[in-house]
């Protein structure tokens, strides 16, 4: 069943997809956030995924600032064009105060079980670090996150359990950048990190363009037993 939940920012007011698991009992919430291309049918098939597997998932609407509701397909130049534009005019710090918002009212969602898990991807990934650097969730899983090395600093501020994934050969994460992350991050025990040798990035966007069946199979298990670990026990 799905929802939608308004959440309170400083300078107005957002949403956020909720989908329910059919489960009725107290759940866990995981927080999902988005690429560039919105709260899109991707991300909503991630959500549903997590629900089918007992937990509340929440996605926040990243651009509300710019465009409410903004979903878009990886499939066409104009929809890259629109949300490379928006990602280029993002306030991050304003986005991750949007992030600790929303874990705050997922905490107190209802049906929750008072544990929050946050997961990201690129955009949603960066986020997703600053979220467990700045915040407070109970587990956190970065995929691919786009200018995460600008940040490392921020590293020793986490101390939620973090698993995070990189891909190998990463158009958008170089590899100084990832190395920078890797080297950067490694000397936090809170802190996971896998490398998949030869994927692109976005490698376990379901339905994308460089989507690896067995990379993705391989960091979406990792991170299905990170949150039953963190979040279920």
């Amino acid at each position: 069943m799905d929802e939608t939940l308004t959440i309170e920012a400083a300078d107005g007011r957002f949403t956020a997809l909720v989908v329910r698991p059919d489960d009725t009992g107290p759940a866990p919430v995981i927080v999902v956030l988005q690429e560039i291309f919105g709260v899109n049918a991707g991300i909503r098939q991630i959500a549903a995924e997590y629900a089918v597997q007992g937990y509340i998932a929440v996605c926040p609407d990243l651009f509300w600032r710019f465009e409410p509701g903004l979903s878009l397909s990886e499939h066409t130049e104009a929809n890259w064009k629109k949300g490379f534009d928006y990602y280029g005019r993002y306030d991050f710090d304003q986005g991750a105060d949007d992030i600790l918002r929303t874990v705050e009212a997922a905490k107190a969602l209802e049906g929750g079980n008072g544990k929050v898990g946050l997961t990201g991807y690129c955009l949603g990934g960066l986020l997703t670090f600053l979220g467990a650097a700045r915040g407070q969730p109970d587990a956190a899983v970065v995929y691919y996150p786009g200018g995460a090395e600008r940040y490392v600093g921020e590293g020793g501020l986490v101390t939620c359990p973090l698993l995070m994934h990189l891909a190998g050969e990463d158009e958008y994460i170089g590899h100084e950048a990832r190395q920078t992350i890797v080297d950067g991050l490694s000397g936090n025990p809170n802190i996971e990190i896998h490398v998949y040798p030869g994927r692109n990035h976005a490698f376990a966007r379901p339905g994308g363009d460089h989507y690896d069946e067995a990379d993705a199979l391989a960091a979406n298990g990792r991170t299905q037993a990170f949150f039953r670990q963190h979040l279920t026990a």
